[in-house]
């Protein structure tokens, strides 16, 4: 079935003469009965009835009269999008992430991108690291936020800081140590601990971790899936815990205070530096000047899956 034929069933409904539908087509009579044979065919249905005066349809006919105006409405509202192109530029720009929070985070840099850059249409994607890794290299992804992990293996992946985050304890309100200025992880002994899932892409060493895990048995932690987990088990009394000063979880009920002795962490952008776009440049150069901490550093080739 083709919008042709769906235009000659119509026009012979309408005019009830094969003669004057051929002409309105402007094609010849007997084209107007091989397209109605046509569908009549396929559908397996008898569509109109014929006589030597005119053509009405059969009550198959006029079952599928609504059905034929549908399609044929659709396929006109489909055409008529697309019609002028040159008239309403769409420019794809695919990012993905890893954590929904960093995409909220990036939504200030999404702005002024869309201020300079009107016609760009971002499409944002969650999911798995080694899923966005594989997008991003077959080139579906422009970009992955994440964090700059340890080398694993060559990639042929960029990787652009655009943020130093300091780590901060997350603590319920109310919480003794909520109004201390920052923290020690010795200040925490005794504490019950919310962790982020050690198969997650958080970067926090392995001293790091061994300092936080401590002499704690199992029934003394928690682990976390992501942010929101951790935030909410936090605000539910569960036990404190650690993120990068990047994720944002407003409104959660939730104290953060600045961890001392740990390394800050390095977000930014995993992207194919050779095939990188004007609007992922213009990105990245809006996410540098929007933070003033220490110069980015860019390193290209080695770097663990995302």
């Amino acid at each position: 079935m083709d919008i042709f034929q769906l235009s000659c069933f119509l026009t012979v409904a309408e005019t009830e003469t094969l003669a004057q539908a051929a002409q309105q087509l402007w094609i010849t009579q007997p084209a107007v009965t091989q397209q109605i044979h046509s569908l009549e065919k396929e559908l397996g249905a008898t569509l109109f009835q014929r006589t030597t005066r005119k053509v009405s349809l059969t009550a198959e006919g006029l079952a599928f009269l609504s059905d034929a105006q549908q399609i044929q409405a659709l396929t006109h509202r489909a055409l008529d999008r697309f019609a002028h192109p040159q008239d309403q530029p769409f420019v794809p720009f695919a990012l993905g992430s890893v954590f929904h929070l960093h995409l909220l985070w990036l939504a200030p840099a999404l702005r002024r991108l869309r201020e300079e850059l009107p016609s760009l249409h971002p499409m944002l994607q969650v999911a798995g690291g080694p899923y966005l890794q594989q997008l991003l290299e077959e080139g579906s992804l422009e970009g992955v936020l994440g964090f700059a992990l340890p080398a694993r293996r060559k990639s042929g992946i960029s990787f652009q800081e655009v943020r130093r985050a300091p780590m901060v304890c997350l603590l319920p309100e109310g919480h003794p140590l909520a109004g201390r200025e920052s923290l020690s992880l010795e200040d925490l002994s005794g504490q019950r601990l919310v962790l982020f899932d050690p198969s997650k892409p958080i970067p926090i060493t392995t001293g790091a971790m061994s300092q936080m895990l401590g002499a704690r048995t199992p029934a003394e932690l928690y682990f976390a899936q992501s942010p929101e987990a951790m935030a909410a088990l936090v605000q539910a009394g569960y036990g404190v815990g650690f993120l990068p000063d990047v994720f944002p979880p407003w409104g959660c009920g939730c104290a953060r205070v600045p961890l001392r002795g740990m390394e800050p962490a390095s977000l930014g952008l995993y992207y194919r530096a050779r095939q990188a776009s004007a609007p992922l440049k213009a990105l990245l150069r809006i996410l540098r000047e929007r933070d003033s901490r220490p110069k980015p550093r860019e390193t290209m080739g080695k770097h663990r899956d995302i």
